[in-house]
């Protein structure tokens, strides 16, 4: 099984979870490469947008011009009560808005179809960019953070890019149609109806100084919250069992408020602007009523009907400008998950050194050479350690918990790089191979199993995905994984759910084993692989493994001292050295660390008997 698939994380007190955080700033970093990152989105649906264009210039046009016909219709038609010119006027308007509406309707169908395809895209660039980030990111960013990103992050551009960008763009072009509409019809009105404009800007650039670092908080305490869910609900068990319900309730209940807080703060103040611009906007028609009476008055050749159709110009000036500056909270919302989706695609990932090397097989010796390691600056993990597998010998790591038996895997697999020293395999650098090669050459059975949410046959095939269905019921044999496969509902066909909650523990490590076994890498680990597997299962599995570790390099971890009395080698680590090593018997006779761990053991197992 190739383990960039599962990550080997230790549980040592010495590495730790380091300040697990789902962003902390309040404000974009920069605004301007944000938008042109997701314009870049865009480029290859220019024509579409063009076309998206000209429906919304056709749609303005329409406007217009129907505008222009409801002033002659009071002036030529209703003035004089020409009803039969009415009637005409009137079915020449139904036309023209049927067929505005009709415009507006297929630029809605595009920009949804540009939306939905841009952000697909942003969302798969997004997930392959996780797929490719070092294990210590996971350390520092928890997984609902990063699933807030894939979803509602991706979600906030998704919203903006089917609404917002043609709602701007077909709100510029009706905002200069309609300026030169007014100029046209009456550059006195024209004057007298723009003196509100520069206030607009003013409240609405003040509203949006005001909103941004709320709707970023927003955002960041969304991230939270998600994650904090999906932790709780994955060890729901456990907050049963010692009855922590409360506890959780109020954490949750503290998080919920908080994000709540910052959404309403932050709706609130940009719901502010559409009553303000209306009192803005109201206010303008009254002047325009007063001013275009006035000037009727005083026969300075302006009628009703132009009064009239002033007004509903103006109306239609003033709701795009509206709208323009009400999406500006929403844009403020998607550049805030741009930044972050963004934030994330731009973390170093994990490549290959130039000119890697594949790797294809394990012909001689695995060597780990002066390794010095840390996960933080403030403790080392592992001191000078120097470990020499030859090919098909079997190595057992035993130690204390944080010792670094578990870090030793995960340098092996380059999850992490060493500090100092080298890795070799067959006097090669590590580092001078593909990961994918490395990782592939390396099966693994975890202490905690991990398993799909598919058939147990798929479950097992994961190691090796080229498998026949013949191989894959092989390597369940060989792990005595048949039997209870077979007493399945389907076997396997079998679909597991919520990883195999409906197997055993001891059932879920033998399917791992299989899959382990159906791999044909060859350097194995057995990483207290057998732990919770009760004594008669371990003792039938014993001889499976051995079949398994015939002519590959094993690594074994264990805390179950039992099950590496035949290795080739048994290491014993403390604090990140190595203090021992030999095989089992002269270790015992030593006497020293690894003689009284494993009487220590051998004592309580008596005890428990």
């Amino acid at each position: 099984m190739s383990n960039s698939r599962g990550l080997l994380i230790g549980n040592t007190p010495g590495r730790g979870r380091v300040n697990i955080k789902a962003g902390s700033k309040e404000k974009l970093n920069n605004p301007m490469e944000t938008t042109k990152r997701l314009l870049k989105y865009l480029g290859d649906k220019k024509y579409i947008l063009i076309l998206a264009l000209v429906f919304s210039i056709v749609t303005t046009l329409i406007t217009i011009l129907g505008t222009k016909l409801n002033g002659d219709i009071v002036d030529k038609y209703i003035a004089v009560r020409d009803l039969n010119g009415l009637s005409k006027m009137c079915i020449l308007l139904v036309v023209m808005y049927v067929i505005s509406s009709a415009s507006a309707f297929f630029q809605n169908r595009l920009m949804v179809s540009i939306a939905q395809n841009t952000s697909a895209r942003i969302r798969k660039d997004l997930f392959e960019s996780i797929q490719k980030l070092p294990v210590n990111y996971y350390d520092t960013h928890s997984s609902g953070d990063l699933m807030s990103r894939l979803t509602n992050d991706v979600d906030n551009i998704n919203n903006t890019l089917s609404q917002s960008i043609i709602q701007f763009a077909s709100g510029l072009i009706n905002i200069v149609g309609m300026i030169i509409a007014m100029l046209l019809l009456s550059p006195t009105l024209t004057l007298i109806g723009l003196i509100s404009t520069p206030l607009m800007f003013i409240i609405t650039r003040t509203i949006i100084n005001k909103t941004q670092p709320i709707f970023l908080r927003r955002q960041k305490e969304l991230g939270e919250l998600n994650g904090y869910i999906e932790e709780m609900i994955s060890s729901q068990k456990l907050t049963f069992l010692f009855g922590q319900e409360e506890k959780v309730r109020k954490e949750f209940s503290n998080k919920n408020k908080a994000l709540t807080k910052s959404a309403i703060i932050a709706e609130a103040m940009s719901g502010a602007m559409a009553p303000i611009m209306n009192f803005i906007n109201n206010f303008t028609y009254f002047l325009l009523a007063v001013s275009g009476g006035i000037l009727i008055l005083k026969d300075i050749n302006i009628t009703v009907g132009t009064v009239f159709t002033f007004i509903l110009y103006m109306r239609n000036f003033n709701r795009p400008i509206n709208e323009i500056l009400n999406i500006g909270n929403t844009i403020q919302s998607a550049l805030a998950g741009a930044e972050r989706v963004f934030e994330v695609m731009d973390e170093k990932k994990e490549k290959d050194n130039k000119n890697a090397k594949e790797l294809e097989k394990v012909e001689r010796i695995v060597l780990l050479r002066d390794i010095e390691f840390s996960y933080t600056e403030k403790k080392k993990i592992l001191k000078g350690i120097n470990i020499k597998a030859e090919k098909g010998q079997t190595i057992a790591i035993v130690g204390p918990t944080g010792s670094g038996k578990t870090t030793i895997i995960n340098l092996l697999n380059r999850f992490y790089d060493v500090d100092a020293g080298s890795i070799l395999i067959d006097e090669e650098n590590i580092k001078n191979y593909s990961l994918k090669s490395l990782r592939k050459s390396i099966a693994i059975v975890l202490q905690d199993t991990f398993l799909f949410e598919d058939t147990v046959r798929e479950n097992i095939r994961y190691g090796r995905l080229d498998a026949s269905d013949e191989e894959v019921e092989k390597a369940a044999k060989l792990a005595n994984a048949h039997h209870f496969i077979k007493q399945l509902p389907k076997g396997y066909d079998t679909v597991l759910r919520d990883n195999g909650s409906n197997l055993s523990q001891g059932q879920r490590q033998l399917l791992a084993i299989a899959r382990a076994m159906i791999s044909n890498c060859s350097i194995l680990v057995l990483d207290e692989a057998t732990s919770s597997i009760d004594t008669r299962t371990e003792i039938q599995i014993q001889e499976a493994l051995k079949k398994l570790m015939e002519n590959k390099t094993t690594f074994i971890i264990a805390h179950r001292l039992s099950t590496i009395k035949n290795a080739d080698k048994i290491i014993a680590i403390k604090d990140g050295r190595i203090i021992e090593e030999g095989t089992h018997d002269e270790l015992m006779k030593q006497k020293g660390f690894y003689s009284e761990l494993y009487n220590s053991q051998f004592s309580q197992f008596n005890f428990k008997l």
